[in-house]
């Protein structure tokens, strides 16, 4: 008796991942880092938000140190 032989699996593709996002993946994210940079780098805005001093005071502090 012969045996059967397993068919070879087929090769992988070119290896091309195609997925799609919807513009609102990479839109809101965005939107949030670039909300809360310019919360860091303007903490007097900052201020109005958090109503507690001593955060205040670290996005200051914060400040001071990233303009050295």
């Amino acid at each position: 008796m012969s045996a059967q032989s397993h068919p070879r699996p087929h090769a992988a593709t070119t290896g091309r991942v195609d997925i799609r996002l919807p513009w609102w993946a990479l839109a809101l994210p965005t939107l949030a880092f670039v909300v809360l940079l310019a919360l860091m780098l303007n903490p007097t805005d900052a201020q109005a938000a958090a109503g507690d001093p001593a955060i205040t005071h670290l996005f200051e502090r914060v400040q001071q140190l990233m303009a050295r």
